[in-house]
């Protein structure tokens, strides 16, 4: 920094010029400051208004991501999914539902906040208008258009073909692996203002499954010498706290503090990232009332799901009996106990099955009481004992010196779930997914703009959920394509098979069919783009025989 007094106080020669730099001073000649200014002060030429003839072809990177997501998907079969909505003999000419529909994809594939910045952005945006089929001359679709088109005409069956259309093609492409499936939710902050709310008394909805649980309470109650409950004829109610912007929001509290109006996407992808199905709720419903839908709706589409993968919100005795009676495998996490500071952890009140009894910590039996609405077996200590126990402080602070310890009637589901969770292989599933549903929620909120959704009402916020995730699935579908065109042109189909066996030449002599499997050259077969689906089974069976001859001979096991 320098000042105009610093300046003028200079000693500067007449004839000379002064470039003030810090504290430096430097004077250069006029000849030498002419060249200085010629170079530090170059104008370009100026090319404004230049008739041109210009190549749009050219003028986009040959790996744009537009160009990929272009030649994943073949975009005429969405005119099947809208020509019920257009009239052919009537009306004024439409704009290109095909069109319309693109730059909803741009708008979520590139992560632009809303469809006004989209239609600005398609119109200085060369990539954007390849993409379109326009030129740089024609007039783009106006934001107006746009959005009254997906608010009024594309509905939520038209989003749903869109979606499952995307999921078809990965499958065709052989990049599907729904053996296992991650199920969690995201929140999605809502456009409501959180100082306009009211106090409102509702329902309580009925659980699925409370039928179910009601008849196995009676006959529980009968089979231990119980009179059966009746059904409850008055509705319950429960205050909630309602937004008046977007009264189809629901009230979500993070942390302590901060409480906002929100939805919350619950999904469920595959071992690969694919989002299979979305279902949007409310902010305020619990991940485990939502699961039903979810998970009926993923099984239904991909029945070969053997494992499902969720976390301990999802760890209910009726999710694990649901899943576990479909011949299904649930993969969850450990759940901390919700007991007092200072108090036994309810596993150390150990259950008997034969006696149906639980034994305190004093070795002490807890005897069976009643069974409450809840499905809840109630079992019960003796106050005789309790009254002189040791450990009273710290089992109950009752003041008829009882302790109560509950078992759910579907308990047996969620000692199996224990079990399994021990098991390596599930503690392995466990641990992809944070790796997996967990990295789709991160990359649609950082890098795809799902924080805040600009709409309101459940069903649009749900097409607008269903779309992102679709975007997202296209985009992987795109990449992972021209990655595989790429290298299948580079490198012939075998030598994936003979760099893993290489690679895994020791671990072939110890256990060659596990070895086998963790090549992942099954999943580089399927991936292969250039050869047909019989000529592939050809090459892994000859794989096979070639794998247990190698085998044989190692093993020192002559082959008939």
């Amino acid at each position: 920094m320098f000042r105009a007094s610093d300046c003028r106080k200079s000693p500067v020669k007449p004839g000379f010029f002064v470039v003030c730099g810090g504290k430096k001073w430097y004077n250069i000649n006029k000849e030498k400051s002419k060249a200085v200014k010629e170079m530090l002060y170059k104008k370009g030429e100026i090319k404004r208004g230049v008739s041109e003839i210009v190549d749009t072809e050219m003028l986009v990177p040959k790996d744009h991501l537009l160009r990929k997501v272009d030649s994943a998907v073949d975009f005429e079969k969405i005119y099947e999914f809208v020509e019920n909505l257009y009239c052919k003999d009537n009306g004024r000419p439409s704009i290109d539902p095909v069109v319309l529909i693109k730059m909803v994809i741009i708008q979520h594939l590139f992560g632009i906040t809303s469809l006004r910045k989209t239609a600005a952005e398609v119109q200085v945006n060369v990539a954007y208008r390849w993409f379109l089929g326009y030129s740089l001359l024609d007039e783009t679709p106006h934001f107006s258009t746009i959005s009254h088109n997906f608010k009024h005409r594309f509905n939520d069956e038209t989003v749903s073909q869109i979606f499952n259309w995307i999921l078809d093609e990965i499958s065709n492409a052989g990049y599907l692996s729904p053996s296992a499936v991650f199920i969690d939710g995201t929140h999605i902050k809502a456009n409501a203002n959180n100082q306009k709310k009211i106090k409102k008394q509702i329902p309580v909805a009925s659980k699925i499954y409370a039928e179910e649980l009601f008849e196995e309470i009676n006959a529980d109650r009968e089979e231990h010498g119980k009179k059966p409950l009746k059904e409850k004829k008055e509705i319950e109610t429960k205050e909630v706290t309602e937004s008046i912007t977007d009264p189809e929001s629901g009230l979500f509290v993070k942390g302590e503090h901060k409480r906002q109006f929100a939805y919350e996407a619950h999904t469920a992808c595959d071992k690969n990232g694919f989002v299979l199905d979305v279902e949007v709720t409310p902010g305020n419903v619990h991940d485990s009332v939502a699961f039903d839908e979810v998970y009926d709706n993923v099984t239904e589409k991909y029945p070969e799901i053997e494992t499902v993968v969720a976390d301990s919100a999802y760890k209910t005795p009726h999710i694990a009996k649901k899943i576990f009676d479909d011949g299904r495998v649930l993969s969850t996490a450990y759940k901390r106990p919700m007991s007092k500071e200072g108090f036994f952890k309810p596993y150390e009140y150990v259950y008997d099955k034969y006696f149906d009894c639980y034994i305190c910590p004093n070795n002490a039996p807890l005897k069976y009481s009643t069974t409450n609405r809840d499905g809840y077996r109630e079992y019960k200590s003796d106050p005789n004992i309790c009254k002189d126990c040791k450990f009273r402080n710290k089992c109950t602070h009752s003041m008829n010196m009882t302790k109560v310890v509950t078992r759910h009637l579907w308990a047996d589901y969620i000692d199996k779930c224990e079990d399994i969770r021990h098991t390596p292989k599930y503690q392995d599933l466990y641990k992809m997914r944070k790796e997996k549903i967990e990295r789709v929620f991160a990359d649609a909120k950082e890098k795809h703009a799902m924080r805040y959704t600009p709409y309101r009402g459940l069903t649009q916020v749900t097409n607008w959920a269903k779309l992102k995730f679709a975007c997202l699935n296209l985009k992987k579908l795109a990449l992972w394509k021209s990655k595989d065109n790429h290298n299948t042109n580079k490198y012939p189909i075998f030598t994936h098979f003979f760099i893993a066996i290489w690679k895994n030449y020791n671990s072939f002599k110890q256990n060659p069919i596990q070895a086998f499997a963790r090549m992942g050259f099954i999943y580089s077969l399927r991936r292969t783009q250039f050869a047909p689906k019989s000529f592939r089974f050809f090459i892994f069976a000859c794989c096979a025989v070639i794998l247990l001859a190698v085998y044989c001979s190692c093993q020192g096991v002559s082959a008939v």
